[in-house]
């Protein structure tokens, strides 16, 4: 390979956090590594994101119990990535949870995606012997869900198109808390690999209508205010429609995918190159945002070849 990936060199420890941001309310983040969240009601808990493996859900069902001693009956999962839910047996809930278009992203190219991931970003699947294998769902829905934890509503929906074709949140009504997968991001390059970029920003302008009062992001810290929020949510917006119509005038100029990534690079850096994995993200969501300018309205399925592969011909 000519030069490794970005993630490689990650190696560092980070601080866990656990916040609450409403009665019953949790953030689990990580210093930019994936977040979970938690929604504690009078009978029942709700997780949101498995993490990567079993022993690294060891650490959040920690942190639950040092708040609570119920059951931890569901788990939603927001997306399909392997980092967000290869760790739910650890859980043993009774249902796990996830949007129609999810689960058939789990059946096209779930398999692929965690290896394509492991590969990637290894720091991320610590303990991954511990992987009995694919997560698959108990419960699906197809546009939302209401689940009552005990004097707690939950409303889990898929509500557009972004991060990947079946992103869901999750939203607490009475404390105006969401939940919001990578859909949005905070400090953080948001993972554009599987993304249907176009959709994106219109999906954000939902989240934004909801006008939530704290959000935990897919990575980033906690957002404990209405302003945070709606940083996040725009922050998130700007860079994902900055790389498709950079991306679109490329393709309309007739360059190759290496002339494309070269001009995104240079015109996104001095803005987005601070966030967490910028280098690492961007050959992936360069290429998938060429692809989709190009009209491949599908993502194709990223494979460890197809990574090594796209890597060496970006950053030669």
């Amino acid at each position: 390979m000519a030069k490794e990936f970005a993630s490689k060199a990650d190696l560092g420890e980070k601080v866990i956090s656990f916040v609450e941001l409403g009665k019953g309310c949790y953030g689990y983040t990580a210093e930019g590594d994936p977040n979970s969240g938690v929604i504690i009601g009078d009978d029942y808990v709700m997780v949101i994101e498995a993490q990567a493996t079993p022993r690294m859900a060891k650490d959040v069902i920690a942190k639950i119990r040092s708040v609570t001693d119920k059951p931890i009956k569901y788990l939603v999962l927001t997306h399909y990535h392997a980092v967000r839910v290869l760790g739910a047996s650890e859980y043993g809930v009774d249902e796990i949870i996830m949007s129609q278009k999810t689960n058939e992203m789990v059946e096209e190219r779930g398999a692929q995606d965690w290896q394509s991931e492991f590969e990637r970003f290894p720091r991320l699947f610590r303990g991954h012997e511990s992987i009995p294998g694919l997560t698959h769902p108990t419960m699906i829905f197809e546009d939302k869900l209401t689940v009552d934890l005990g004097n707690k509503k939950v409303e889990i929906m898929h509500v557009g198109e972004g991060h990947t074709r079946g992103d869901s949140i999750v939203w607490v009504p009475d404390e105006k808390v969401m939940f919001a997968g990578d859909l949005v991001e905070y400090g953080a390059t948001p993972y554009c690999g599987d993304a249907q970029l176009k959709n994106w920003p219109l999906t954000l302008q939902k989240l934004s209508d909801f006008k939530p009062k704290a959000l935990v992001p897919g990575r980033g810290e906690a957002l404990k205010n209405e302003v945070e929020c709606q940083e996040a949510i725009q922050m998130t917006s700007e860079y994902v429609t900055m790389l498709y119509q950079e991306a679109l005038l490329s393709v309309t100029r007739g360059e190759t995918l290496k002339q494309c990534y070269d001009a995104l690079m240079k015109n996104m850096t001095p803005r987005f190159g601070e966030w967490v994995i910028f280098e690492h993200c961007m050959p992936f969501n360069v290429t998938r945002a060429f692809d989709e300018a190009s009209g491949i309205s599908h993502p194709r399925i990223w494979t460890d070849e197809r990574d090594v592969a796209m890597w060496n011909e970006l950053n030669s």
